[in-house]
Protein backbone atom coordinates (compact mmCIF):
# COMPACT_ATOMS: atom_id res chain seq x y z
CA UNK A 1 0.00 0.00 0.00
CA UNK A 2 2.80 2.70 0.94
CA UNK A 3 4.52 2.28 -2.59
CA UNK A 4 0.80 2.53 -4.47
CA UNK A 5 0.31 6.03 -2.41
CA UNK A 6 3.76 7.40 -3.33
CA UNK A 7 3.31 6.34 -7.01
CA UNK A 8 0.09 8.17 -6.80
CA UNK A 9 1.25 11.06 -5.42
CA UNK A 10 4.43 11.61 -8.10
CA UNK A 11 1.62 10.72 -10.80
CA UNK A 12 -0.52 13.57 -9.34
CA UNK A 13 2.46 15.76 -9.17
CA UNK A 14 3.65 14.76 -12.61
CA UNK A 15 0.06 16.28 -13.69
CA UNK A 16 0.56 19.84 -11.74
CA UNK A 17 3.53 20.10 -13.75
CA UNK A 18 0.93 19.80 -17.16
CA UNK A 19 -1.87 21.43 -15.69
CA UNK A 20 0.65 25.04 -13.81
CA UNK A 21 1.87 24.81 -17.17
CA UNK A 22 -1.02 26.00 -19.15
CA UNK A 23 -2.82 28.12 -16.02
CA UNK A 24 0.60 30.11 -15.72
CA UNK A 25 -0.11 31.25 -19.05
CA UNK A 26 -2.75 33.69 -17.82
CA UNK A 27 -2.09 33.77 -13.86
CA UNK A 28 0.65 35.35 -12.11
CA UNK A 29 2.67 31.95 -10.85
CA UNK A 30 2.91 33.15 -6.80
CA UNK A 31 -0.62 34.03 -7.21
CA UNK A 32 -1.77 31.09 -8.55
CA UNK A 33 0.05 29.19 -5.71
CA UNK A 34 -1.76 31.81 -3.38
CA UNK A 35 -5.50 30.93 -4.66
CA UNK A 36 -4.37 27.36 -5.16
CA UNK A 37 -3.59 27.26 -1.40
CA UNK A 38 -6.28 29.84 0.00
CA UNK A 39 -8.77 27.16 -1.38
CA UNK A 40 -6.95 23.62 -0.34
CA UNK A 41 -6.67 25.05 3.13
CA UNK A 42 -10.40 26.07 3.27
CA UNK A 43 -11.46 22.90 1.82
CA UNK A 44 -9.19 20.78 3.87
CA UNK A 45 -10.88 22.66 7.27
CA UNK A 46 -14.09 22.25 5.95
CA UNK A 47 -13.65 18.05 5.39
CA UNK A 48 -10.81 17.37 8.11
CA UNK A 49 -12.58 19.66 11.01
CA UNK A 50 -13.03 17.17 13.68
CA UNK A 51 -9.54 15.52 13.05
CA UNK A 52 -8.08 19.04 12.98
CA UNK A 53 -9.39 19.94 16.30
CA UNK A 54 -8.43 16.62 18.12
CA UNK A 55 -5.00 16.75 17.19
CA UNK A 56 -4.54 20.38 18.41
CA UNK A 57 -3.39 20.03 21.56
CA UNK A 58 -0.42 17.90 19.62
CA UNK A 59 0.03 20.88 17.38
CA UNK A 60 0.20 22.74 20.11
CA UNK A 61 3.26 21.54 21.36
CA UNK A 62 4.98 20.70 18.05
CA UNK A 63 4.12 23.97 16.18
CA UNK A 64 7.83 24.71 14.95
CA UNK A 65 7.73 21.34 13.74
CA UNK A 66 4.84 22.20 12.02
CA UNK A 67 5.46 25.29 10.29
CA UNK A 68 8.87 23.90 9.39
CA UNK A 69 7.53 21.23 7.31
CA UNK A 70 4.82 23.63 6.06
CA UNK A 71 7.52 25.83 4.58
CA UNK A 72 9.40 23.52 3.13
CA UNK A 73 6.63 21.51 1.48
CA UNK A 74 4.29 24.08 0.48
CA UNK A 75 6.12 27.42 0.28
CA UNK A 76 9.76 27.07 -0.56
CA UNK A 77 9.32 24.37 -2.90
CA UNK A 78 6.95 25.39 -4.85
CA UNK A 79 7.53 29.18 -4.89
CA UNK A 80 11.15 28.97 -5.98
CA UNK A 81 10.37 26.44 -8.61
CA UNK A 82 7.77 28.74 -9.98
CA UNK A 83 10.23 31.61 -9.66
CA UNK A 84 13.07 29.58 -10.98
CA UNK A 85 11.21 28.11 -14.63
CA UNK A 86 10.56 32.20 -15.06
CA UNK A 87 14.01 32.38 -16.00
CA UNK A 88 15.25 28.57 -16.72
CA UNK A 89 13.74 25.84 -18.21
CA UNK A 90 11.72 22.84 -16.78
CA UNK A 91 14.65 20.56 -17.75
CA UNK A 92 16.97 22.22 -16.06
CA UNK A 93 14.39 22.38 -12.78
CA UNK A 94 13.66 18.19 -13.65
CA UNK A 95 17.24 18.03 -13.25
CA UNK A 96 17.94 19.30 -9.96
CA UNK A 97 14.57 17.78 -8.69
CA UNK A 98 15.86 14.40 -9.04
CA UNK A 99 18.90 15.28 -7.18
CA UNK A 100 16.78 15.10 -4.65
CA UNK A 101 16.84 11.06 -3.67
CA UNK A 102 20.46 11.45 -3.29
CA UNK A 103 20.09 14.68 -1.02
CA UNK A 104 17.64 12.61 0.97
CA UNK A 105 20.01 9.55 1.08
CA UNK A 106 22.74 11.80 2.87
CA UNK A 107 20.51 14.13 5.28
CA UNK A 108 19.33 10.73 6.67
CA UNK A 109 23.16 9.31 6.73
CA UNK A 110 24.11 12.20 8.72
CA UNK A 111 21.42 13.90 10.48
CA UNK A 112 19.40 10.90 10.90
CA UNK A 113 22.16 8.12 11.15
CA UNK A 114 19.96 5.68 9.00
CA UNK A 115 21.75 2.57 7.15
CA UNK A 116 22.13 2.83 3.37
CA UNK A 117 22.18 -0.08 1.19
CA UNK A 118 24.02 -1.04 -2.01
CA UNK A 119 20.65 -1.80 -3.27
CA UNK A 120 18.98 1.30 -2.35
CA UNK A 121 22.00 3.67 -3.81
CA UNK A 122 22.20 1.60 -6.66
CA UNK A 123 18.42 2.11 -7.35
CA UNK A 124 18.93 6.10 -7.23
CA UNK A 125 21.58 5.97 -9.33
CA UNK A 126 20.12 3.52 -11.99
CA UNK A 127 16.98 6.24 -11.45
CA UNK A 128 18.67 9.10 -11.72
CA UNK A 129 19.85 7.87 -14.92
CA UNK A 130 16.88 7.47 -16.13
CA UNK A 131 15.78 10.88 -15.64
CA UNK A 132 18.69 12.40 -17.39
CA UNK A 133 17.80 9.78 -20.22
CA UNK A 134 14.08 11.56 -20.03
CA UNK A 135 15.29 14.75 -19.99
CA UNK A 136 18.09 14.92 -22.72
CA UNK A 137 16.06 12.26 -25.38
CA UNK A 138 18.50 9.71 -24.74
CA UNK A 139 21.51 11.62 -25.48
CA UNK A 140 23.35 11.96 -22.47
CA UNK A 141 26.39 13.24 -23.30
CA UNK A 142 24.67 16.68 -25.42
CA UNK A 143 24.67 19.34 -22.44
CA UNK A 144 22.99 21.73 -24.77
CA UNK A 145 19.68 21.59 -22.98
CA UNK A 146 20.91 23.29 -19.90
CA UNK A 147 20.45 26.49 -21.91
CA UNK A 148 22.87 28.61 -19.62
CA UNK A 149 23.53 28.86 -16.18
CA UNK A 150 21.59 31.67 -14.51
CA UNK A 151 19.67 32.65 -11.46
CA UNK A 152 17.05 30.79 -12.28
CA UNK A 153 19.01 27.83 -11.86
CA UNK A 154 19.92 29.11 -8.16
CA UNK A 155 15.78 29.19 -7.72
CA UNK A 156 15.38 25.47 -8.70
CA UNK A 157 18.15 24.03 -6.83
CA UNK A 158 16.71 25.42 -3.78
CA UNK A 159 13.44 24.25 -4.27
CA UNK A 160 14.94 20.76 -4.76
CA UNK A 161 16.86 21.51 -1.59
CA UNK A 162 13.81 22.70 0.31
CA UNK A 163 11.81 19.23 -1.13
CA UNK A 164 14.93 16.95 0.16
CA UNK A 165 14.67 19.07 3.53
CA UNK A 166 11.06 18.41 3.54
CA UNK A 167 11.00 14.27 3.08
CA UNK A 168 14.00 13.91 5.12
CA UNK A 169 12.23 15.74 8.07
CA UNK A 170 8.90 14.38 7.56
CA UNK A 171 9.39 11.57 10.20
CA UNK A 172 9.34 14.73 12.50
CA UNK A 173 6.18 14.98 12.35
CA UNK A 174 4.15 14.06 15.49
CA UNK A 175 2.55 10.44 15.17
CA UNK A 176 -0.40 11.94 17.54
CA UNK A 177 -1.34 14.22 14.70
CA UNK A 178 -3.45 12.15 11.96
CA UNK A 179 -2.17 12.75 8.52
CA UNK A 180 -5.55 14.25 7.18
CA UNK A 181 -5.29 16.60 10.36
CA UNK A 182 -1.67 17.33 9.53
CA UNK A 183 -1.91 17.78 5.75
CA UNK A 184 -4.61 20.39 6.61
CA UNK A 185 -2.28 22.46 9.04
CA UNK A 186 0.38 22.50 6.74
CA UNK A 187 -1.86 23.85 3.54
CA UNK A 188 -3.17 26.18 6.32
CA UNK A 189 0.55 27.62 6.97
CA UNK A 190 1.17 27.98 3.35
CA UNK A 191 -1.77 29.92 2.60
CA UNK A 192 -0.77 32.16 5.51
CA UNK A 193 2.81 32.35 4.39
CA UNK A 194 1.98 32.74 1.10
CA UNK A 195 0.37 36.34 1.35
CA UNK A 196 2.87 38.72 1.86
CA UNK A 197 4.29 37.23 -1.18
CA UNK A 198 0.79 37.80 -2.76
CA UNK A 199 0.53 41.69 -1.79
CA UNK A 200 4.10 42.08 -3.14
CA UNK A 201 3.27 40.77 -6.19
CA UNK A 202 0.08 43.06 -6.44
CA UNK A 203 1.71 46.10 -5.71
CA UNK A 204 4.47 45.41 -7.83
CA UNK A 205 2.17 44.84 -10.39
CA UNK A 206 -1.44 46.47 -9.78
CA UNK A 207 -2.57 45.29 -13.27
CA UNK A 208 -2.63 41.90 -12.04
CA UNK A 209 -5.33 40.16 -10.37
CA UNK A 210 -6.81 36.60 -9.16
CA UNK A 211 -9.03 36.05 -12.66
CA UNK A 212 -8.70 32.60 -14.20
CA UNK A 213 -10.11 33.82 -17.33
CA UNK A 214 -13.02 32.59 -19.35
CA UNK A 215 -14.98 29.24 -19.46
CA UNK A 216 -14.83 26.21 -17.58
CA UNK A 217 -11.48 24.69 -18.38
CA UNK A 218 -8.94 27.20 -16.14
CA UNK A 219 -11.52 26.23 -12.94
CA UNK A 220 -11.27 22.79 -14.04
CA UNK A 221 -7.30 22.76 -14.08
CA UNK A 222 -7.47 24.93 -10.80
CA UNK A 223 -9.66 22.15 -9.02
CA UNK A 224 -7.27 19.67 -10.45
CA UNK A 225 -4.58 21.73 -8.57
CA UNK A 226 -6.58 21.77 -5.14
CA UNK A 227 -7.59 18.10 -5.07
CA UNK A 228 -4.80 16.36 -6.39
CA UNK A 229 -1.18 17.64 -6.07
CA UNK A 230 -2.40 19.95 -3.34
CA UNK A 231 -4.12 17.71 -0.74
CA UNK A 232 -4.14 14.32 -2.28
CA UNK A 233 -0.39 14.33 -3.23
CA UNK A 234 0.27 15.26 0.26
CA UNK A 235 -1.40 13.52 2.32
CA UNK A 236 -0.28 9.91 0.66
CA UNK A 237 3.34 11.05 0.38
CA UNK A 238 2.71 11.65 3.92
CA UNK A 239 1.57 8.18 4.91
CA UNK A 240 3.99 6.17 2.01
CA UNK A 241 6.88 8.39 3.91
CA UNK A 242 5.89 7.48 7.52
CA UNK A 243 5.69 3.74 6.78
CA UNK A 244 8.21 2.73 4.76
CA UNK A 245 10.69 5.91 5.34
CA UNK A 246 12.06 8.90 3.54
CA UNK A 247 15.35 6.73 2.59
CA UNK A 248 13.63 4.43 0.94
CA UNK A 249 10.03 6.74 -0.38
CA UNK A 250 12.38 9.45 -2.17
CA UNK A 251 13.00 7.59 -4.87
CA UNK A 252 9.11 8.18 -5.61
CA UNK A 253 10.22 11.56 -6.46
CA UNK A 254 11.75 10.50 -10.14
CA UNK A 255 7.92 9.14 -10.88
CA UNK A 256 7.06 13.16 -11.30
CA UNK A 257 9.15 14.20 -14.71
CA UNK A 258 8.19 10.54 -15.99
CA UNK A 259 4.32 11.13 -15.31
CA UNK A 260 4.46 14.57 -16.41
CA UNK A 261 6.26 13.26 -19.38
CA UNK A 262 3.69 10.99 -20.11
CA UNK A 263 0.56 13.60 -19.21
CA UNK A 264 2.19 15.61 -21.87
CA UNK A 265 2.19 13.18 -24.41
CA UNK A 266 -1.54 12.76 -23.42
CA UNK A 267 -2.29 16.23 -23.30
CA UNK A 268 -0.11 18.28 -25.12
CA UNK A 269 0.04 16.26 -28.14
CA UNK A 270 3.77 15.50 -27.14
CA UNK A 271 5.11 12.65 -29.74
CA UNK A 272 6.30 9.24 -28.17
CA UNK A 273 9.84 8.82 -28.37
CA UNK A 274 12.05 5.45 -28.26
CA UNK A 275 13.66 7.16 -24.83
CA UNK A 276 10.25 7.79 -23.18
CA UNK A 277 10.54 3.95 -23.04
CA UNK A 278 14.04 3.68 -21.97
CA UNK A 279 13.21 5.92 -19.07
CA UNK A 280 10.22 4.65 -17.83
CA UNK A 281 12.31 1.04 -17.79
CA UNK A 282 15.08 2.67 -15.89
CA UNK A 283 13.44 4.58 -13.36
CA UNK A 284 10.89 1.94 -12.59
CA UNK A 285 13.70 -0.60 -11.99
CA UNK A 286 15.96 1.66 -9.87
CA UNK A 287 12.17 2.49 -7.87
CA UNK A 288 12.19 -1.41 -7.36
CA UNK A 289 15.63 -1.63 -5.79
CA UNK A 290 14.48 0.96 -3.85
CA UNK A 291 12.23 -0.80 -2.38
CA UNK A 292 13.80 -3.37 -1.43
CA UNK A 293 14.86 -3.29 2.56
CA UNK A 294 17.85 -4.91 3.49
CA UNK A 295 18.66 -5.35 7.33
CA UNK A 296 21.71 -3.38 8.44
CA UNK A 297 24.93 -4.86 9.56
CA UNK A 298 24.85 -6.35 13.04
CA UNK A 299 27.57 -3.99 14.25
CA UNK A 300 25.79 -0.71 13.02
CA UNK A 301 22.62 -1.97 14.89
CA UNK A 302 24.41 -2.61 18.46
CA UNK A 303 25.53 1.00 17.83
CA UNK A 304 21.87 1.90 16.64
CA UNK A 305 20.35 -0.14 20.02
Amino acid sequence: MPYLLLSLAAVFWGGNYVVGKLMVVDVDPVLLSQLRWLITSALLLLINYKAVVASLPAARKSWLTLVMLAVCGQVIFPLTLYIGLQYTSSLNAAIYLSATPCLVLALNRFVFGDFISRSNMLGVVISTVGVFWLVTMGHLSDLSFLEGFNKGDFWTMASAASWAVYCSFLRTKPKTIAGNAFVTYCAVVGALCLIPFSLGVLALHPDLTFNLGQGAVPWLGLAYLVIFPSWLSYLFWSKGIGEIGATRGEIFTHLVPLSGGLFSIVFLDVQLHAYHLVSLVLIVFGVILCSIKRRAPLALRTEAA
